[in-house]
């Protein structure tokens, strides 16, 4: 498990991270606000709401599409 892994590294770590990452054999659940590393190494993401964990079926791009929509809808509020 990895929280917030990239705090305070720099771009070359970060990128040895992520190669590491992709060389790892076994599985890994990581918790990250990087949009860069969940776009390299997640094959799943998995999302915690309203207390249930569900897997998203998508990209990450269409997952912030899908975040936003879902806020959009909760606050009334119109978010781009």
């Amino acid at each position: 498990m990895l929280d917030e892994p990239t705090n305070h590294l720099d771009i070359e770590t970060i990128d040895a991270l992520c190669q590491a990452l992709l060389n790892f054999k076994g599985g890994v659940l990581l918790v990250s606000h990087d949009e860069r590393l969940i776009t390299l190494v997640c094959d799943h993401i998995w999302y915690l709401n309203d207390n249930t964990v569900t897997v998203f079926d998508g990209d990450f791009e269409q997952y912030k599409k899908f975040l936003l929509k879902d806020m959009s809808e909760k606050s009334g509020i119109q978010l781009k």
